[in-house]
């Protein structure tokens, strides 16, 4: 560890850019390097100068395939991006976990008290208290810290901000109390956990693990207990190409019944054959019996059940293309696996509002600007929201204009996948 005043005298003189470097585009250095030292400053007005502290970050994350297959016990492939929450950090002997994130209270959890408390749920606390009381379960070491964080991590925008801030507490007990011993998946895990029982939100595993994991990350949910996750081996900086995350600015209230049909008919469709998910489903039994299915449920569940079968596949054709490092075969499945979602899926807008087609629009606009140059799909649960380009950096400034002159001067967010997930940048 060392003094705060220090650490801001040492990122100020570039002792950290190599590190730093990992993580943000080079571009985007001198402003992330502010936005630490704006941090370690605010860490000692809220707890004190003269601490010795550390400093740490984890990832949002993206849907790069895979869309709507987890919640059948399907296969994903995502990654991590260079938006993430920060921290400055510093060990406490109080038995006590602070942590102070820019623009909300303190989240407050004692070492004594982990458990879930229901005056909790669905608040932030709940994920600190359930992150430590996760590391104590498995045998790990817990101790109390005082933290201030701040995150770029787009709330709404299917980039997982909760995931980001849970593997961020994780990462801290991991590096100040634990010599950095659980490794990323664990602490995926870990950080899942603590959303479920003690926030009360039953979400899988996919957020929390290309979160702390980083890179593009393939996971397999056939057994969802313990899925099978493969980190791949793919530089995205040298393909020529930056990721955007398109907000259409599309309403996402009213979409309960929306998401939820898409699981249910799924699941009805899988019921057809005497099992409870599609992925326990043979493919060609499906494709012999398509008129069963629609009689037993109805025309979308099959038009559904196709979507699932195809974008399985799809995450492995994903992967094998990234491994051989070709980017063009990529970029042609992530089109197919939006028109998938499109035309079979129908995940793009809700037919509550037929009018109302934000998020299609941003996808015509993509088809016309990027085609034979890019890749463009829906992302993350759709209906409404955000879609995914992968653009090439030579007519990126030109795309993002054009994407801006429609939906808005901050609409277009540029990113990179960052190869790393959760991190310490500076400890000791």
């Amino acid at each position: 560890m060392l003094k705060n005043e220090t650490l801001r005298q040492n990122i100020a003189a570039g002792k950290y850019d190599s590190r730093l470097g990992v993580l943000y585009k080079k571009s985007d250095l001198d402003l992330q390097k502010e936005r630490y030292i704006r941090l370690s400053k605010e860490f000692d007005a809220i707890f004190g100068e003269g601490r010795d502290v550390e400093m740490f970050s984890a990832p949002g994350r993206t849907e790069v395939g895979g869309n709507h297959t987890d919640h059948n016990h399907g296969k994903v492939l995502a990654a991590g991006v260079d938006l993430d929450a920060i921290a400055v950090a510093s060990k406490n002997d109080e038995g006590i976990v602070r942590i102070k994130s820019e623009g909300y209270d303190m989240d407050v959890a004692s070492l004594d008290e982990l458990y879930p408390k229901d005056d909790e749920t669905g608040h932030s606390p709940a994920l600190v208290r359930g992150v430590c009381a996760a590391f104590k379960e498995r045998g790990y070491n817990v101790g109390g810290f005082d933290a201030a964080t701040t995150s770029n991590v787009l709330s709404g925008s299917g980039l997982s901000s909760s995931a980001a801030f849970e593997v961020l507490v994780g990462t801290m007990l991991n590096y100040l109390y634990n010599d950095g011993k659980v490794d990323a998946v664990e602490i995926a895990q870990i950080s899942q956990y603590a959303e479920n029982v003690f926030f009360g939100k039953p979400c899988g595993l996919m957020d929390q693990t290309a979160c702390s994991v980083g890179g593009f990350v393939k996971i397999d949910f056939k057994d969802p207990a313990s899925p099978v996750i493969d980190k791949i081996d793919f530089d995205f900086a040298s393909c020529g190409h930056s990721l955007c995350i398109i907000d259409s600015g599309a309403d996402h209230a009213d979409l309960t019944d929306d998401y939820a049909a898409v699981r249910g008919e799924m699941e009805s469709a899988a019921k057809v054959f005497g099992k409870t998910v599609l992925r326990d489903v043979d493919r060609d039994e499906f494709e012999a019996s398509i008129s069963k299915v629609r009689e037993a449920v109805n025309d979308r569940a099959v038009l559904r059940a196709k979507h699932f079968f195809n974008e399985n596949d799809r995450v492995d054709a994903e992967v094998a293309a990234l491994e051989k490092g070709d980017f063009e075969a990529f970029k042609a499945l992530v089109i197919d696996s939006g028109f998938s979602s499109y035309m079979y899926n129908q995940n793009v807008f809700t037919c509550k509002y037929p009018t109302s087609q934000a998020v299609s629009v941003a996808l015509a606009m993509c088809h016309d600007l990027l085609k034979g140059k890019g890749a463009w799909r829906v992302h993350g649960g759709g209906f409404a929201g955000t879609i995914q380009a992968f653009v090439p950096n030579d007519i990126l400034p030109e795309f993002k204009a054009a994407i801006c002159s429609v939906f808005g001067e901050s609409s277009c967010y540029v990113l990179n996948i960052r190869p790393v997930g959760g991190v310490r940048i500076i400890g000791e």
